[in-house]
């Protein structure tokens, strides 16, 4: 593959998202020199980069002197970050950072970061989405069941991974829920929701100066340890498989122009299918990557044969103004590739019932 030609920084990279990152990095067609920055001590062993650091948390005041200090020694040209606080925390000091960055603007960023508001603007905007009802008190509490019937769905107002989510099928245990929290030492703010039974649906998108490059959208069929969430929903799947819904394209696509009409870098789109089948947005992961990223990168490889649906490679050529090939905007993959995975346990790619291939690790690849 020849010299190095781009040396990349990827933070959180010892956690999922952050290892599908820098995985999907080393299928691309070029040598890229990663270097991984990890705020858990014991996390840092599990980064996949050429090399590694531990630094403070995004919240710390050293953070972003600890970045520049690591861009400098490893001549960093480019750096993604990957987590929730540490997308808000770099996007609000971006003209700190001694290297590039692809972001959209930092009032899109928290906007996306804040699902309240970020909902009130696809109502607003006729974009489907679950009704909202802000909870402040109890008596919020009783107004979202009038609102929006039994159940409801109890959720932290900013945070990923489903945080203090959980159905409510009456006012006493969503009361209880949101001060078990609070007793917990969680200042957060919580929100009601219009419960959406069907579909989970996840769109991974790809954009450029509010044009969608590329993107592709899969359906969560069942999650790791649900039995540990109240909900049955942990954030992070088992199976999941790539659809195709004309519908969904249309619908995540309006909501993430109705953010933002100049939207830039990545936007992983979450829906959820109401009674009635139509998917609406529950939130929009601005700047970084789902989860399982590396699952279309590595279907793209052994699908296609090539990088078009390896969305964090497609990402880094644009961070670079490079020019990527014509490609299409939606479907980028065949639908009902199935990519199956647990704790431990090496991911299938799967089709038709048949195994065409199965991640170990990144050296492997």
């Amino acid at each position: 593959m020849g010299d190095v030609v781009k040396r990349v920084m990827a933070t959180g990279a010892g956690g999922p998202a952050g290892v599908n990152f820098v995985m999907s990095l080393r299928l691309a067609p070029e040598k890229i020199f990663i270097v991984g920055t990890e705020a858990n001590a014991h996390f840092v062993y599990l980064a996949p980069a050429d090399r590694t650091y531990l630094v403070p948390r995004a919240d710390k005041a050293e953070y972003i002197d600890r970045l520049n200090e690591i861009i400098r020694r490893e001549k960093i040209e480019f750096l993604h970050a990957q987590t929730d606080l540490e997308v808000a925390v770099v996007s609000e000091n971006r003209e700190k950072i001694e290297a590039n960055l692809f972001l959209p603007s930092k009032r899109t960023v928290k906007t996306c970061q804040d699902k309240l508001e970020s909902t009130e603007i696809w109502l607003k905007k006729g974009i489907p989405t679950a009704k909202t009802v802000k909870i402040c008190s109890e008596k919020d509490v009783a107004k979202a069941f009038e609102k929006l019937g039994s159940p409801i769905w109890i959720r932290a107002r900013h945070g990923a991974g489903g945080r203090g989510s959980t159905p409510a099928h009456d006012e006493e245990t969503a009361i209880s829920w949101i001060n078990y929290w609070r007793k917990r030492g969680m200042d957060w703010e919580f929100i009601a929701q219009e419960h959406l039974p069907g579909r989970n649906i996840g769109f991974h998108s790809l954009w450029k100066d509010g044009e969608l490059v590329t993107s592709m959208a899969r359906e969560r069929i069942e999650y790791i340890y649900p039995h540990l969430a109240p909900s049955g929903v942990t954030g992070t799947p088992a199976v999941q498989r790539t659809i195709h819904d004309d519908n969904i394209n249309k619908i995540a696509t309006e909501a993430v122009l109705a953010i933002d009409p100049k939207f830039n870098g990545i936007a992983c789109v979450d829906l959820k299918e109401n009674r009635d089948g139509v998917p609406c947005v529950t939130e929009i992961n601005a700047a970084r990557m789902f989860t399982t990223s590396y699952f279309f990168s590595y279907a793209s490889k052994v699908l296609r044969k090539d990088y078009y649906a390896n969305i964090p490679y497609l990402y880094v050529k644009l961070a670079y103004k490079e020019s990527i090939p014509e490609i299409p905007k939606y479907n980028i993959l065949p639908e009902n590739i199935y990519w199956i995975r647990h704790i431990d346990a090496p991911a299938k790619l799967v089709k038709d019932g048949k195994v065409l291939g199965e991640m170990y690790c990144w050296c492997e690849q």
